[in-house]
């Protein structure tokens, strides 16, 4: 791919890194000019496995001659360590960023109908914790997540390092109409899971098999947890039994228990 060295953070051409650590800016940036930023060769990599399409890279000039497997159609940028924190904001320590464009999601028939078994996720506006969700979902084998339109955006560039690129592994859609949706992922014959430390939940281990079938386990953000449309749209309010006193979990590693409870 064709190198060319930056000299300063006000290059033009590096637009697409600028200010990576200021969340408001880069969720107006992002979305509307169909990008996202990738850090690291393993996620990058993950990114291009998966079919995204790369933009440009920029890298740590002392690393340029290191890189391998990139596209041949798409720039590297290059630059000292300096420019490129001056860049980004931070202290690039992963050495390289990659910007890619982004594709069409899914509609939301089309993925329910490939699909076993969801996450659906209401108001979880954390990109650590939503990257996190995203990879145990990979690693437990759900097959598909559906995000409620006030959820962080799977994308982000945080959502994407904290899941090692497993957000490129599953399919997911951003429902444009809520709690809607919910009636739908019923009709199509999912058992909705409403997790919840509620007096009423049912300890996920004693579901029983029908329930398990087609499972859509709906996740709430931490704090707030699940609306009471959602509560009420779904067919048991389920919970992992816990001891100590303790009353709930993060939400990423509540999910990851919950998962593999569900599919093992």
């Amino acid at each position: 791919m064709p190198a060319f060295s930056i000299t300063s953070p006000d290059d033009p051409r590096i637009a697409d890194y600028r200010a990576l650590t200021d969340v408001e800016l880069r969720t107006k940036w992002e979305p509307p000019n169909g990008l996202f930023i990738a850090e690291g060769e393993l996620v990058i990599q993950r990114a291009l496995r998966a079919g995204y399409r790369m933009r440009s890279a920029m890298v740590d000039e002392k690393r340029a001659d290191q890189l391998t497997g990139l596209p041949d159609d798409a720039p590297l940028y290059t630059a000292p360590p300096p420019v490129l924190e001056s860049i980004t904001g931070f202290h690039v320590h992963r050495g390289i960023l990659a910007s890619f464009h982004r594709r069409d999601l899914p509609s939301l028939t089309d993925l329910l109908a490939g699909a076993r078994s969801l996450a659906v996720l209401e108001g979880l506006n954390t990109h650590t914790n939503l990257g996190a969700l995203f990879r145990s979902a990979a690693a437990m084998g759900i097959d598909a997540v559906v995000l409620s339109p006030n959820c962080a955006d799977p994308l982000y560039r945080r959502a994407v390092r904290v899941s090692m690129g497993e957000v490129f592994a599953i399919p997911y859609v951003k429902s444009e109409d809520w709690p809607g949706t919910l009636t739908a992922i019923r009709d199509a014959g999912f058992t909705l899971l409403a997790m919840t430390p509620a007096a009423d939940s049912v300890a996920l281990q004693d579901l029983g098999r029908e329930q398990r079938e087609r499972p859509a386990l709906l996740l709430g953000a931490e704090g707030p947890g699940l609306t009471e449309h959602a509560m009420r749209s779904s067919h048991v309010r389920v919970a992992i039994p816990m001891r100590n006193g303790v009353d709930s979990l993060n939400v990423a590693t509540a999910a990851a228990i919950a998962f593999w409870e569900l599919t093992r």
